[in-house]
């Protein structure tokens, strides 16, 4: 149940919150009680603890709460500011996919596709993970310290994943 109920918060939170009758503020939080009125409606009656349960076991540290307040940390297909800063990334990041993908990679680079931002790793191994979701993983390497002096910009999101508007093919180790 933990992970479906995750994966429907997920959901609310960085895809369709209209759906759940929820509107996030322009940083993508939205009050507890909002989000657990907006879940009920969908069958889903869940208490704040089973809640803060969900958030604190998320093994991809997908949700933060402050203050009474929930969001997603990254992900999202709404247009939202995280309101993170710019910060200088490791010289290589890792970016996971499948190889269906790889020509289009080759011609466009790395895109956000329906999502706010790229998403890069700074360890191959989550990558690899997270591509497995889709098929045999193929990690990429990607140049982020030349992007970065380049003028690129990145940031990083709470749970640790980096995020940058694009990845021109130039930057990518196939």
């Amino acid at each position: 149940m933990a992970g479906q109920l995750s994966k429907t918060i997920a959901y609310a939170l960085r895809h369709k919150p209209s759906e759940f009758g929820l509107t996030l503020n322009a940083e993508g939080w939205v009050s507890v009680e909002e989000l657990l009125a907006g879940l009920a409606v969908k069958g889903w009656n869940v208490s704040l603890q089973t809640l803060e349960e969900v958030v604190a076991g998320d093994n991809k540290g997908r949700y933060s709460i402050r203050e009474g307040m929930i969001r997603a940390n990254q992900g999202h297909s709404v247009v939202i500011s995280l309101g993170l800063e710019p910060v200088k990334p490791p010289e290589f990041l890792f970016h996971g996919t499948v190889e269906r993908f790889i020509n289009s990679i080759r011609v466009q680079g790395l895109l956000p596709m329906q999502r706010h931002a790229v998403h890069l790793s700074e360890n191959r191994g989550v990558a690899q993970e997270v591509a497995r979701r889709r098929g045999a993983p193929v990690i990429l390497k990607v140049h982020s310290g030349r992007m970065f002096a380049e003028g690129y910009e990145f940031t990083l999101s709470e749970n640790n994943v980096w995020l940058t508007d694009k990845v021109p093919s130039n930057f990518i180790t196939f």
